[in-house]
């Protein structure tokens, strides 16, 4: 019997944030995977080893976590003044299929500088020493973000002292800028779809409660905590590790995202789980965070908790991120409350890893909120680089 062997493809693998995936350029995939479908999801899904019945993905580059379940694929901007096309695909670890349906807020990070070191930003907007800006399209959700990437001796500068509760070394900052996140919202909905700031959702069999529905950064579900029965300072295993938990989240979600017009019927939701996302918030309070240190109520605005393919996340999704600081904005929604309401311009929230401090300009115009951008610092470094091998057979 004869087997195929195994192609090269070049690739880098890279942490942006609080995440981690496997980078490509475009032009490197093989032909058949360089466009939508079938060839190129059966790719990603082999690097990354998935669907994989133990969720341990042994056999891939994947790390067994929705934050390290994830492919970026990029390419010079075809775009008007914009440098670098980012795509990303959030790869299911049990399931054969790839999630096309939003953006990676913290692996946006690592795009600026993945485009600069391969060639896919104009020499003449690099300097030798200051801050490159790169100007990105987001192709999932056809936003613009900006990141100012650090530069040194005409190099992307990755090591510093920049710290990010979630991340266990420092290094140099990045600064990012999603603009207009939410000016017409994902599939040409509005901010807020139900154009209420409050709703009640009802969820059969769970009950009924209040929840912000918004789309910002990314679709997200708001549920005050105590309502649900918790506090909003639970770490990741009093939740991982309670699977009618998790049975419980996942039916929110699938309702929401039926009452947000995402989805026409709760069953579809087993097939978008990267959206939308849910999370629930409390009043700030003294925690103990993962990594043993104590976040003091005093030093933060509220607490966040947010599920991530079906798991509570070891931090925050980024995107998720700027979902908390344009709802934060916005007087009268949950999170707002939440971090004591009013007008106000950033938010520092608890999460299960430490803190985050997320800014966001906001305004009301024509009887309708809207957002000019959100603003964030994460950091991203390269890990390795060089070719992933996968079967010739398996795409």
């Amino acid at each position: 019997m004869s087997f195929a062997a195994q192609v090269k493809i070049p690739a880098t693998y890279m942490r942006g944030g609080t995440s981690k995936g496997v980078f490509f350029k475009l032009d490197d995939l093989p032909e058949r995977a360089q466009v939508a479908g079938e060839a190129r999801d059966r790719l990603l899904l082999r690097v990354i080893g998935s669907p994989d019945p133990y969720s341990k993905q042994i056999d891939g580059m994947g790390g067994a976590s929705s934050s390290t379940s994830k492919t970026v694929i990029l390419s010079k901007s075809e775009h008007l003044d914009h440098d670098v096309d980012y795509l990303f695909g959030q790869v299911a670890i049990d399931k054969a299929f790839v999630d096309w349906s939003g953006n990676c807020g913290n692996l946006t990070a690592a795009v600026g500088s993945f485009a600069i070191s391969n060639g896919l930003v104009s020499a003449e907007r690099i300097p030798d020493n200051g801050i490159c800006t790169v100007r990105i399209w987001q192709v999932n959700i056809k936003k613009t973000i900006i990141a100012h990437v650090p530069i040194i001796n005409g190099e992307v500068q990755e090591t510093g002292d920049f710290e990010l509760d979630g991340v266990t070394f420092p290094a140099a900052e990045v600064q990012i800028e999603f603009l207009n996140p939410a000016d017409d919202g994902e599939d040409g909905g509005s901010m807020f779809p139900t154009g209420n700031v409050v709703d009640l959702l009802e969820v059969p069999e769970i009950g009924t409660f209040q929840a912000t529905l918004i789309n910002a950064g990314i679709p997200t579900i708001f549920l005050n905590a105590k309502e649900i029965g918790y506090t909003g300072s639970e770490l990741q295993d009093e939740i991982n590790n309670d699977e009618i938990a998790l049975a419980k989240f996942e039916k929110i979600r699938a309702y929401g995202a039926v009452k947000m017009g995402i989805i026409q019927h709760v069953d579809e939701a087993i097939s978008r789980q990267h959206t939308p996302k849910v999370a629930f918030v409390s009043a700030p309070k003294t925690y103990v965070s993962s990594s043993g240190k104590q976040v003091n109520e005093s030093d933060i605005d509220l607490l966040v908790r947010a599920l991530s393919m079906g798991k509570l996340h070891h931090a925050m999704m980024g995107t998720a991120a700027v979902a908390i600081g344009t709802a934060a904005a916005i007087p009268g929604t949950l999170v707002n409350l939440a971090a004591g309401g009013g007008e106000r311009e950033a938010v520092r929230f608890g999460h299960p890893s430490g803190t985050l401090r997320v800014g966001a300009q906001a305004l009301f115009e024509n009887n309708q909120w809207m957002v000019k951008k959100a603003i964030m610092s994460r950091s991203a470094r390269v890990l390795m680089e060089g070719w992933v091998r996968i079967p010739a057979d398996s795409f």
